[in-house]
């Protein structure tokens, strides 16, 4: 994984007072031939536009440890991360050949059109087969993406019957989704990493800890994946969230058909009890 360094840049204003006047009878003052600061900046060009501060992280904890971050401490303020796993794991090529979607494009368009902030966990498998996708979504400011894996295979065992990453594999298996981002041009990427199906232990833990990642769970359980009632996805989501709460859903048609329509709902009546949608490196740095 590309180093993720820390950045942040100061741009400091300097503001004058006002110009005192001469006492009576003492001379004029000096009229200096130096450019006035004001004709300085100017012939200097425009200001560089202010640099972004890195997206925040936790520290690791004992010896270590990636630490886990699940919701922001419970307070009055109305927020909420909406959260979409982009699952696609490494062994459904032959399926996607066959025209299954794991993308959700109507959803995306969705969220673009109500102006909700969300963060994207997106698999490095599903960026390789999505890449205009992966890059459009990478691109748009008010979309974050984080890591889900590269292969979608379960961190620890047993998980939802999914295939197991070796202990020695796990680091390799999250820079390969970093590098995937990456060449499918995706520009907004944060350190933060969901384990597919939210499945880990202190091995894997520890197996992380080189990468620097965060990783990100959730308090909200939506009930999308392979759900047929966007009424009830959206019922489960209404009644569970709290301010400060990060909700885990899906962006993969064939898994979970009636996410976008359980957004249409979701979004309008969140806003009308007063909850503003952030991403989580928001949610997290608050």
């Amino acid at each position: 994984m590309a180093a993720l360094g820390l950045l942040g840049a100061a741009l400091v204003g300097c503001g004058g007072g006002a110009a005192e006047r001469p006492a009576p009878g003492a001379a004029p003052p000096a009229v200096s031939h130096e450019p006035s600061p004001k004709a300085s900046a100017a012939a200097a060009g425009p200001k560089p536009a202010r640099v972004p501060t890195a997206p925040p992280t936790l520290a690791q904890g004992p010896g270590g440890v990636t630490p886990v971050y699940t919701r922001r401490a419970k307070g009055t303020e109305k927020v909420v991360a909406l959260t979409f796993d982009a699952d696609m794991t490494a062994d459904q090529g032959p399926r996607a050949a066959r025209g299954e979607h794991f993308d959700n494009p109507q959803l995306i368009a969705t969220l673009r059109r109500l102006k909700v902030d969300a963060t994207v966990f997106m698999t490095g498998r599903w960026a390789e087969e999505y890449p205009d996708q992966a890059k459009s979504i990478g691109a748009d400011p008010r979309f974050e993406i984080a890591n889900h894996s590269y292969s979608h295979y379960a961190f620890a065992s047993p998980c939802y019957g999914l295939p197991t990453v070796a202990g020695p594999d796990m680091a390799t298996d999250v820079q390969r989704a970093f590098d995937a981002f990456r060449d499918a041009g995706a520009v907004n990427v944060v350190p933060y990493f969901r384990f597919p199906g939210g499945c880990y232990d202190d091995a894997a833990l520890r197996a992380l800890a080189p990468t620097g990642v965060t990783a990100v769970q959730w308090d909200v359980v939506s009930g999308d994946a392979f759900a047929k009632d966007a009424d009830a996805v959206a019922d489960q989501v209404l009644d569970e969230v709290e301010p400060g709460s990060l909700v885990v859903m899906h962006c993969t048609r064939s898994a979970a058909p009636v996410t976008e329509q359980a957004i249409r709902r979701i979004v309008p009546e969140l806003r009308a009890r007063g909850y503003r949608f952030v991403k989580v490196s928001e949610l997290m740095g608050r």
